[in-house]
């Protein structure tokens, strides 16, 4: 035998290299993958894509449903099939070369992802009372602000415009006030970052927003969950070409209604009856405040952004630019947003991904809500007389020929006054997956924000600039926040049964700082910081930490996709309360049944699914101020010779006092039929908030007069109805989203009698909180009428007679801000890349203080006055519904059912035409898409309300003081127009 030439070693290289090529052809090899695709009656369907998942590889079926893929195709390769309108498929490769595939039609809406709590369920899945805003409704209407894309759009989500400013916030309530002292907004969380400022959030870079409104569905947040939570995910980069957009629209706004006021001759004609005399030839002007002070505001807006996914990088990278001049002279609002969404799979086991957002945004403020003595602007343009121009001869500003008030437009523009803040909202997390079922994610996050207030009054051109010599403040504060999550999943199917568990812990911790000096007598206005004025008026700084430790579990169970069960559990701990209960415990249960899916349901080819659902939680509450239990102390200086500082105390300790809790109850019923074309969801519940958080009396033997602590008990109760139909679906679409909300608020368990509170124009308060009253009560006098005689105001006292004197004790309810229901209405049409977006928001049934008017029908000094006082009673015998005039007598002006207004609207709240032009013309130019649009908002107003605007509140978001408009900043229309191209 002949002995072999090659070396042992280097032939079992060549045997190694041998056996990995032929498994290497084995995996990646030439095949030939054939098939038909057919439809549940047996018919084929044309137009299929078939590709192979994670490539460009890819065909469509023919006319006879088949089709033939060939290529390099691996035994592990999966295909996918998809056509619109139909559920998509995905079926291994393995040994197999023919393909028989049935589709089936897709029923809207069932299998669409949510985002809940820690992850995501499809929404036949979810047994809580979870409210979705997808991508499609977010991007029907332009915005500035974040809780624009839910007004209207939730059921049980009522957002409230508390000011039509640039730089007001909207105040979010879901399922009504929730308390009386502690925060009522719900907890946003931003890619999983809790925060509570969304002011400096971008819309345009918001993908979708989920609502968890019930306790069962929001228990996993605990201590924060009490008020709901809104879940704010942003874009990410889809498969595909890289994407880039551009968005960019210019706005006109302006004050929808403006008030009637006396003019020059009117208002000389008054002042001379109430007894004022001067030398009117000093006053001859005819200025309209109004007009000086509202003006054509204009915005504009440009965002552009690059996405895409390439292997397992998956990016979304924008940056923005918008900026508001409003309708009320001065104010302002811009803000610049730069944002990085990365995500990255390293491999099969192990991911991560970051979220960064870097925010600068800066504002100058209005002041209204005050009255013209307090420099309030809007009630200023009402109350200034328009007998005198802007300004002096001299360049200074006037004021009222009676009384040294400052005129609006010296409001407006006599001071200085900016705010500055930048922010930055990140995190990054990393995920794991091991043991097949399990994973492991831990995620790490921060928000920091500075920000600066700057405000700086000369000493020349104003009476109050004049007065202290000049005035500059600076103020600046800072927040910091980090949160460190870490959380365990376990994900299995055994046969018919679906587990889903998820364990973790969260840590969490927050830092304010604030300072501030405010200086006066300046030389000139020449320096305008602080260190110009030799006087230092005020100065402070102050610090406050918060932090929570978080333990959480879920529970996801389904059996045959029909019996679904769900579980939470959290425990939390929070600096805020003291140590006898610092720990709160909240957990939460809820069930399913599908009912469709019962075997005697088959015969009911129309309904695709229904499905029952009841929930029940408790959640927690405790944003309330740090260090609420401790006793503290203040600061003062004592004369002891010479002034000596010293210290007293100002709070007693509390270690007693514990989170206000909120036990929720839900009912709810799922429906869709017709394939899906028309979905119904409707839910009862009621939420019963125990130890309510308020700063009550003390008895004075305590030496206190006050201190927060657990006093009584709140419930909310209410239906809310959701419908969503598609009425056409051809080539022409019709799509309708409706929903209507009905809530109620008690308080049932208060340890004090009643408090009124809420002093408004001078008059006492006006708002009740009273045992098995709500929130937001009214509290006044019965107005009785004018007394033909006299021409006094008479009131109805508790015993049912009439006094021109009535006592405090004769106040009662005059009125509830609480509206009965509120909804939301919104049609989509298109026909060959034309768009129509029509929605209408309203409320009925809420009543409003129009506090306006007591100053401005009061005729008690020398404000002007609206134009209906020219109806007020003049003499003896005269019938009229005004009182006289009577310098200095408020009794007839009282707060009482006079000035209570129903403030029940419906608005058309946007209007949007849009065009997409031809994709053959924009293949020509290489561009994806362009659409252009204008868009009406705010176009029509229906309501009786007399003021300004039926929709604002003085006190913006607070729990009691609701329902009072006093000047304040009204909304605004306006007409956008916008152009939007992808390339």
């Amino acid at each position: 035998m002949k002995k072999s030439m090659l070396n042992p070693r280097f032939k079992n290289h060549l045997c190694l290299l041998g056996g990995l090529l032929i498994s290497l052809s084995t995996l990646a090899q030439t095949k030939s993958l054939r098939g038909t695709v057919k439809d549940l009656s047996n018919l084929p369907i044309p137009g299929v894509s078939v590709v192979v998942k994670g490539t460009t590889q890819g065909t469509i079926t023919g006319m006879d449903g088949s089709f033939v893929l060939e290529g390099d195709i691996n035994n592990e390769a999966i295909l996918v099939f998809s056509f619109i309108g139909l559920e998509t498929k995905e079926i291994p490769v393995g040994d197999q070369t023919q393909f028989n595939v049935t589709m089936q039609d897709e029923v809207m809406g069932i299998n669409e992802v949510v985002v809940v709590g820690y992850g995501t369920q499809k929404k036949k899945d979810i047994t809580g009372s979870v409210a979705l805003v997808d991508a499609e409704e977010l991007e029907s209407r332009p915005n500035t602000q974040l809780g624009s894309l839910i007004q209207g759009r939730a059921a049980g989500v009522r957002v409230a415009s508390s000011s039509g400013k640039p730089s007001q916030g909207l105040s979010i309530r879901v399922r009504g006030t929730n308390s009386i002292t502690a925060g009522s907004e719900p907890l946003y969380v931003i890619d999983g970052i809790p925060t509570s400022d969304t002011r400096s959030i971008n819309p345009a870079d918001v993908e979708t927003l989920t609502v968890l409104k019930d306790a069962s569905s929001a228990a996993i947040y605990g201590a924060q969950g009490a008020n709901g939570v809104v879940l704010i995910t942003t874009k990410q980069g889809k498969e595909g070409k890289p994407k880039v957009t551009l968005d960019a629209y210019t706005g006109f706004s302006e004050v929808w209604k403006t008030l009637e006021v006396l003019n020059g001759e009117q208002y000389r004609d008054l002042m001379t009856e109430m007894g004022q005399s001067t030398d009117w030839n000093r006053y001859n002007k005819n200025t309209d405040w109004q007009n000086e002070v509202f003006r054509r505001g204009v915005s504009q807006n440009y965002q552009l952004s690059l996405s895409g996914k390439t292997g397992g990088t998956t990016y979304y990278v924008s940056g923005g630019w918008v900026q508001q001049a409003g309708a009320v002279r001065s104010s302002e609002m811009d803000r610049a947003n730069f944002k990085i969404n990365l995500d990255q799979e390293v491999n099969n086991w192990l991911s991560i991904g970051t979220r960064i957002a870097y925010t600068k945004y800066r504002d100058v403020d209005v002041n209204d809500g005050s009255a013209v003595n307090n420099g309030g602007v809007l009630i200023g343009a009402i109350n200034t007389p328009s007998v005198i121009g802007i300004y002096n001869e001299d360049g200074t500003f006037t004021s009222n020929p009676f009384q040294n008030w400052e005129n609006p437009v010296a409001s407006t523009d006599g001071s200085d006054r900016e705010y500055k803040s930048e922010r930055f909202l990140g995190n990054m997390y990393l995920k794991v997956k091991f043991l097949k079922d399990f994973s492991f994610k831990s995620n790490f996050g921060v928000d920091y924000s500075n920000g600066i207030y700057d405000y700086f009054l000369d000493p020349y051109r104003t009476s109050y600039g004049i007065a202290k010599q000049g005035k500059a403040t600076n103020n600046t504060d800072r927040t910091s926040y980090w949160m460190a999550e870490n959380t365990l999943s376990y994900n299995k199917k055994i046969g018919n049964h679906t587990i889903e568990a998820l364990a973790g812990s969260v840590v969490q911790k927050f830092l304010w700082e604030s300072a501030y000096i405010t200086t006066e007598n300046f030389a000139s206005d020449g320096v305008t910081t602080t260190n110009g004025g030799s006087i230092i008026a005020s100065a402070g700084n102050n610090k406050s930490e918060k932090s929570n430790a978080s333990y959480i579990s879920r529970l996801n169970y389904a059996f045959a996709d029909k019996y679904l069960l769900t579980a939470n559990f959290r425990a939390d701990a929070s600096s805020v309360f003291g140590k006898d209960n610092r720990w709160g415990y909240f957990p939460s249960f809820s069930a399913g049944w599908r009912i469709s899916h019962e075997s005697f349901m088959n015969d009911l080819s129309f309904l695709n699914d229904l499905k029952v659902r009841a929930g029940w939680g408790i959640v927690g509450n405790d944003q309330i101020s740090n260090y609420a239990y401790y006793g503290t102390v203040g600061s003062n200086n004592y004369p002891i010779g010479t002034l000596m500082p010293g210290t007293y105390p100002n709070a007693m300790d509390n270690n007693a006092l514990k989170w206000e809790e909120s036990e929720q109850t839900n009912i709810g019923l799922d429906i869709s039929v017709l394939n899906g074309r028309v979905q119904f969801i409707a839910d009862a519940y009621r939420r019963i908030t125990r130890d309510l958080l308020l700063d009550a009396p003390l008895p004075t033997s305590t030496g206190f007069t006050s201190a927060l602590q657990n006093i009584g008990n709140l419930e909310n109760k209410g239906l809310e109805f959701s419908l969503n139909t598609t009425n056409i679906d051809k080539e022409v679409k019709w799509n309708t989203t409706f929903n209507i909300s009905f809530n109620s608020n008690e308080v049932t368990n208060l340890v004090v009698e009643s408090l009124p509170m809420g002093n408004i124009a001078n008059r006492g308060e006006a708002i009740l909180l009273e045992e098995g009253q709500s929130l937001g009560t009214l509290y006044g006098y019965i107005w009785g009428g004018v007394d033909p005689a006299t021409g006094n105001a008479y009131y109805v006292d508790k015993n049912g007679e009439s006094t021109f004197t009535p006592d405090a004790d004769d106040r009662t309810i005059i009125g509830n801000a609480n509206p009965d229901f509120f909804y939301g209405l919104n049609n989509s049409v298109s026909y060959k890349g034309i768009g129509l977006t029509v929605f209408l928001e309203g409320s009925y049934g809420n009543d409003m203080l129009n506090a306006t008017r007591i100053d401005s029908e009061g005729m008690t000094d020398p404000k002007n006055q609206l134009l209906t006082v020219n109806n007020r009673w003049r003499k003896e015998g005269d019938v009229a519904d005004i009182p006289k005039a009577s310098w200095a007598n408020t009794d007839n002006s009282r707060i009482s059912t006079r000035f209570v207004e129903d403030a029940s609207y419906i608005r058309l709240k946007t209007v949007t035409l849009s065009y997409d032009l031809p994709k053959s013309l924009l293949s020509k130019i290489n561009l994806s898409n362009v659409r252009v649009y204008a868009t009406g908002e705010n176009l029509l107003t229906f309501t009786d309300y007399s003021g300004f605007d039926p929709e604002v509140n003085a006190f913006g978001g607070s729990n009691t003081m609701q329902g009072i408009d006093y000047g304040t900043y009204p909304q605004t229309r306006n007409l956008i127009f916008g152009l939007n191209v992808t390339f």
